[in-house]
């Protein structure tokens, strides 16, 4: 049998497949050459040129095309919240500051009208005229008596000051009351008495109960009314001026 004869050609030989390391550096140079290619596609737009490359068509396609993966939210910019001034407990204040002016303003005038219709004068009480001004048992009455129950209230004729308030020979206890005029109000016989020296009264303010004290027959107010020389005048003609009558 003829023998085989093995001819090797001279300078042929058989080349190694790559080695894997080589194999990992070659990717990762392609993916750095896209990623740099993406990035001058995307300058190009900016610019206005067109660029040789179809346009990548949203975030998300970008981040895939350079390598990063992910979804297009993870590489949006945040967007800052404004935090935004609140002007409702602003408004309110003003709006309450408003109400307290308007309601100060109304009670201003409701007083006013209060003061302008409130009467001046009144009768120092209620009661039958028991005797007059004048002559009576041999002197001088120089008041008028107003004869009703124990306890009937007895108020102030008029604005004034109270200038004395206690006992009084022959009255009991007595309350006299200076008017703006000068003119003094006298008021005798009394239970008892609410107001002190000093106190200013309107008229119709309560100032005594009616009683029996002192010289005196049954209850009853003794009222006086002396005028600004402390001269004792009539009363009931002095009431009249000023719209009581009896």
């Amino acid at each position: 049998m003829a023998e085989r004869t093995s001819i090797r050609i001279r300078g042929s030989h058989r080349v190694s497949p790559p080695s894997s390391a080589l194999r990992g550096r070659v990717v990762v140079a392609a993916v750095a050459v896209g990623a740099f290619a993406a990035a001058a596609a995307g300058q190009t737009l900016k610019a206005g040129q067109s660029p040789d490359v179809a346009p990548i068509a949203d975030s998300k396609d970008a981040s895939a095309a350079i390598g990063i993966g992910g979804d297009s939210s993870s590489a949006a910019p945040d967007i800052l919240t404004v935090a935004k001034v609140n002007a409702a407990p602003q408004e309110s204040q003003k709006i309450a500051a408003s109400d307290r002016i308007v309601q100060a303003r109304a009670a201003k005038l409701a007083a006013e009208e209060a003061e302008r219709n409130r009467p001046k004068y009144v009768k120092p009480a209620e009661g039958r005229l028991s005797s007059s001004f004048g002559s009576r048992w041999g002197t001088t009455h120089y008041g008028l008596d107003i004869a009703n129950r124990m306890g009937t209230p007895i108020v102030a004729v008029a604005d004034g000051t109270v200038i004395e308030a206690g006992p009084a020979s022959g009255f009991g206890l007595w309350v006299r009351i200076q008017h703006a005029d000068g003119t003094v109000s006298v008021y005798g016989h009394m239970e008892s008495f609410s107001v002190y020296e000093g106190q200013d009264v309107q008229a119709g303010e309560r100032i005594a109960s009616m009683g029996s004290r002192g010289y005196s027959t049954g209850p009853h107010l003794h009222f006086e009314i002396w005028d600004a020389d402390g001269m004792k005048v009539n009363p009931q003609p002095w009431l009249a001026e000023h719209g009581i009558t009896f």
